[in-house]
């Protein structure tokens, strides 16, 4: 199983467990999909908190899945989507807590949260150009200004927990082992508030949001399929699983 899963008063923890890196392929995303849209219409489910053990909170997808068999992307855009509308339309509030690498299917998830919270180690990252790949621009959107979105995107560069915490993305940035415990104590405030009443805000904030972050997200995965029929899309995940670096047929 790639994730652990408990609920104590109220509070749903979803724990990432999959070493190394808390990287998923298209059948472990779909089940996240699913158990997170089960918790959703779990009465007993006030609010879900997600975080992660290992090196880092999720580097998206597998690379290796992709690498032996490209016609897989099919079956991880599903994933990927259905993980992240899973999130952003859950009826109830969803806090992710942060550490280390946050990359990919990892920004998916936080950009498609309601509250962020990060240790210091934490770094976010779209490296999906080096890999090949679109996807993760609707969700960073949610959390960062379009230019640096831009400018993550195009370099491939990461930044820090401070840098998100300064633009306005990270609710706290806490020691590591602090972590778990900050966003637990945030969960257990709004679990003891009305859950009719904190499922009605959720809604309404959603609905108040500037356009649809699902339809953005579709028009990005346009975009991956159509990158996965370039010579250069393979070479990218091939160099990426022989550790190498890549060799582009414009270069």
């Amino acid at each position: 199983m790639a994730f652990d899963s408990s609920i104590d008063q109220g509070i749903a923890e979803v724990v990432f467990n999959k070493p190394p890196v808390n990287a998923f392929s298209s059948t472990e995303w779909a089940a996240i999909a699913q158990h997170l849209t089960d918790l959703g219409r779990n009465d007993s489910v006030r609010v879900i908190v997600i975080r992660a053990e290992g090196k880092g909170f999720c580097a998206g997808v597998d690379i290796k899945e992709l690498a032996a068999d490209s016609g897989k992307i099919v079956a991880v855009n599903k994933g990927n989507y259905d993980t992240f509308a899973a999130i952003h339309r859950n009826p109830k509030p969803v806090i992710v807590a942060l550490h280390g690498f946050v990359l990919g299917g990892g920004i998916g998830i936080s950009g498609a949260a309601d509250i962020i919270v990060a240790s210091h180690c934490a770094r976010f990252g779209v490296p999906e150009v080096d890999r090949g790949a679109m996807g993760g621009g609707a969700h960073l959107q949610r959390m960062f200004p379009v230019q640096k979105v831009r400018y993550m995107y195009f370099t491939g560069e990461f930044i820090d927990a401070a840098e998100a915490y300064r633009l306005g993305a990270v609710e706290q940035v806490v020691e590591l082992d602090q972590l778990r415990a900050c966003a637990m104590d945030i969960a257990a405030k709004i679990a003891a508030k009305s859950s009719p009443m904190i499922q009605l805000a959720k809604e309404a904030l959603t609905g108040i949001e500037d356009g649809n972050l699902e339809d953005k997200y579709r028009w990005e995965q346009g975009f991956t399929l159509q990158a996965y029929t370039e010579e250069d899309s393979q070479e990218a995940r091939n160099a990426f699983v022989e550790k190498r670096d890549s060799s582009f047929s414009g270069s």
